[in-house]
């Protein structure tokens, strides 16, 4: 997503939190008409979307994409399963991880690129209670230590 011509149209800041990341693969959607206008207008939430594997091809449940408001007649099923477009040795890669390791298909971010709707996806592991406070308290002291160090180099 280094490009400028890339938009953001929603994020899954949850992930980060609830799970431990690993690889990220970007994916193309296969959508409707109705879900790119939708997308365009960013009605969409990506937070309880994950992905699943069937047929070995992926697929993201859970992805909302609100109906097209605009016209009633050309409308879409906002829950329906969407197949990921991936190369054949990145599925198999990725299979191979969620069968073998446990692992979870998380999606990160959903974006427009070059007039495409992609998908940010990732491999990740669920963190417990005790995962998720260990790892606020690490990020607390990084900016604890970053202020002093910043605060030292201003006396400097």
């Amino acid at each position: 997503m280094s490009q400028s011509n890339d938009r953001v149209i929603a994020t899954n800041r949850q992930a980060k939190r609830n799970y431990e990341l690993f690889d990220s693969w970007e994916a193309g959607l296969v959508l409707s008409g109705s879900e790119v206008k939708s997308l365009r207008e960013s009605k969409v939430q990506i937070t309880e979307a994950f992905g699943r594997e069937e047929d070995n091809e992926l697929w993201i449940i859970g992805l909302h994409i609100s109906p097209y408001r605009n016209n009633p007649n050309f409308t879409h099923e906002p829950d329906r399963p969407k197949k990921l477009l991936l190369h054949r040795k990145e599925i198999e890669r990725i299979l191979n991880r969620l069968n073998r390791d446990g692992l979870t298909l998380v999606p990160l971010s959903l974006y427009f690129s070059n007039g495409k709707a992609k998908i940010k996806v990732a491999l990740g592991r669920g963190k417990s209670d005790y995962d998720k406070r260990q790892s606020i308290a690490k990020r607390d002291a990084d900016r604890e230590t970053e202020k002093a160090l910043s605060r030292k180099q201003r006396e400097v």
